[in-house]
C-alpha cells in the first residue's frame, strides 16, 4: 500500500524519471573554493557527496530505521546531492550570541531556481544523533538527502544542545529558542546557497515530526508575525507535536494509568523551570523517592512511577488542573503554539491512536485557527496509527501535500 502511495505521487511530479536520465560519473567531484563567512553563516564543510541517484540509493539503502524503511525511497529520488556541514550564529535562550550546526542539502546538479526546504528533527538524547554528525539513521541522514534529490534545498537544524553548541543544554520544547535557531540556519543557507551560486525561488516549506513537528509549528509562527518581510512561508506540515502545551499539562495530571513517556514530560518540566527561572526543587513536581531519583541520575532515569496520581506531587495535579499558579501555568502558556492565525497553508498530520503525543494536540490546533478565521488549516488524522506507526504516512503525505504547491 505505501508503495501504491509513493507512486501515485511521484506519477503526478514533474521531476519522474529525472534520475533514470543523469547518469553522473563518480570522477566528476568539484574542488569548491573556500566559502566565506557572513553575517549568519560562520564555516560551511562538504561532509559526503552522491554524484548520481545510483550513488544515493546504495547510501540510502544502508540507512536502517526501526519506524521507517529508507529503501522505500530509492523507488523515487531523483539524483545526487551534496552535503554540507554548516556551523551559524544565533543566540541561545538568554540571548548570549552563540555557534549552532545543521546540515544544508543541495542537488548535485541543480535544475533551475530552487525552493528552500526545513526539516527539523524529531526527540533524540544522544549527541551522536545529531544530524550534523551525519553518522545515524536520523530525518537528517535519511530524508533530507532523499529531499534534496527532488531538487530542493533542504536544511536540517541540530537545534541548540547538539553539534556545534552541545555544551549547552537542548531547551527541550521551547518555541522560541526553537523558532529562532531554526530560522537563523535558514539565513544561512541562504548565504550559502549565494557562495554556491545556487538561485533560490522564494518558495519555503517546513515539515518536522514529533518534537519537529512542534518545531516547525514555532518556526512557522515565528517567521510570519516577526520577520514576514524576510521570509514567506508556502506551507508548512507539522507531524504529532505537543502543540497545546496547557492541555497537555491537564491531562498528564488528570490521567490514573501509566504513561510510558513521561521521562520526556520531565524534560519539558526541566526546561521550562530553568529557562523561566522558577527554579523550583524537584520534591515540588515529585513524590519521594522520584524527586531525589530524577535530581541524582536525570529525567531518563528507570526510577520513577510511570503513573502521574504517583508520581507527582498532589499540589503539582492540582496546580496543572485548576490553574492555581500563575508562574507555573505561564510557562505552558508561553510555549502553546495551537492558537494564532497563520497565513501559509498548513497540513496537520496525526495518528489516532498517538500514544506519546496525543491527537487532541492537533485537533485543538485545527480548531483553534479555523476558529480565528484560517481557510488552509486542514487535519490528516492517521487512523489507528501511533506514534511511529503513523510516520511513513506522514512522509508520503508532506510530498503530496508540498509537490502541487511547487513552482
Amino acid at each position: 500500500m505505501k508503495h501504491k502511495l509513493f507512486l501515485q505521487f511521484f506519477q503526478k511530479s514533474r521531476f519522474y524519471g529525472l534520475g533514470l536520465l543523469i547518469l553522473l560519473s563518480a570522477c566528476s567531484q568539484d574542488k569548491e573554493t573556500p566559502i566565506p563567512e557572513g553575517q549568519f553563516l560562520k564555516t560551511a564543510e562538504r561532509i559526503a557527496q552522491y554524484s548520481s541517484k545510483n550513488d544515493l540509493d546504495n547510501y540510502l539503502k544502508t540507512r536502517q530505521s526501526s519506524a521507517f524503511d529508507p529503501t522505500i525511497l530509492t523507488l523515487f529520488s531523483q539524483m545526487g546531492v551534496k552535503v554540507y556541514r554548516v556551523v551559524y550564529k544565533t543566540k541561545n535562550v538568554d540571548g548570549a550570541s552563540i555557534e549552532a550546526s545543521g546540515l544544508v542539502i543541495v542537488p548535485f546538479e541543480i535544475e533551475g531556481a530552487l525552493p528552500l526546504i526545513s526539516v527539523q528533527h524529531g526527540t533524540i538524547t544522544s549527541e551522536v544523533d545529531a544530524p550534523s554528525n551525519y553518522n545515524r539513521s536520523t530525518e537528517g541522514t535519511i530524508f533530507g538527502p532523499f529531499i534534496s534529490s527532488l531538487n530542493y534545498v533542504t536544511v536540517v537544524p541540530d537545534y541548540i544542545g547538539y553539534g556545534a553548541s552541545k555544551t549547552f543544554p537542548h531547551p527541550y520544547e521551547h518555541a522560541a529558542s526553537l523558532g529562532s535557531s531554526c530560522l537563523d540556519l535558514l539565513r544561512a543557507a541562504r548565504e550559502l546557497c549565494g557562495s554556491l551560486n545556487i538561485t533560490l525561488n522564494g518558495q519555503l516549506f517546513l515539515t518536522g515530526y514529533s518534537e519537529g513537528g512542534y518545531a516547525t509549528m514555532a518556526l512557522h509562527q515565528y517567521i510570519e508575525q516577526q520577520f514576514a518581510a524576510e521570509f514567506v512561508v508556502t506551507a508548512s506540515a507539522p507531524g504529532a507535536g505537543a502543540y497545546h502545551k496547557t492541555a497537555f499539562a491537564e491531562y498528564i495530571a488528570a490521567a490514573d494509568e501509566n504513561l510510558f513517556f513521561l521521562n520526556s514530560y520531565l524534560w519539558v518540566l526541566e526546561t521550562y523551570n530553568w529557562v523561566y527561572g522558577l527554579n523550583r526543587p524537584w520534591g515540588f513536581y515529585l513524590n519521594e523517592p522520584y524527586a531525589t531519583n530524577v535530581a541524582t541520575q536525570g529525567v531518563f532515569t528507570d526510577n520513577i512511577d510511570y503513573n502521574p496520581q504517583n508520581l507527582f506531587t498532589q499540589e503539582l495535579r492540582n496546580v496543572l488542573i485548576n490553574r492555581s499558579d500563575t508562574a507555573l501555568i505561564n510557562t505552558f502558556a508561553n510555549n502553546d503554539l495551537h492558537d494564532w492565525l497563520p497565513n501559509a497553508p498548513i497540513r496537520l498530520f496525526h495518528g489516532t491512536e498517538d500514544d506519546f503525543v496525543p491527537f487532541f494536540n492537533s485537533q485543538n490546533a485545527l480548531d483553534a485557527m479555523t476558529g480565528r478565521g484560517a481557510t488552509q488549516v486542514t487535519l490528516s488524522p492517521i487512523e489507528g496509527g501511533d506514534h511511529e506507526t503513523s510516520l511513513d504516512d506522514f512522509v508520503v503525505g508532506v510530498l503530496d501535500f508540498f509537490e502541487p504547491l511547487r513552482q
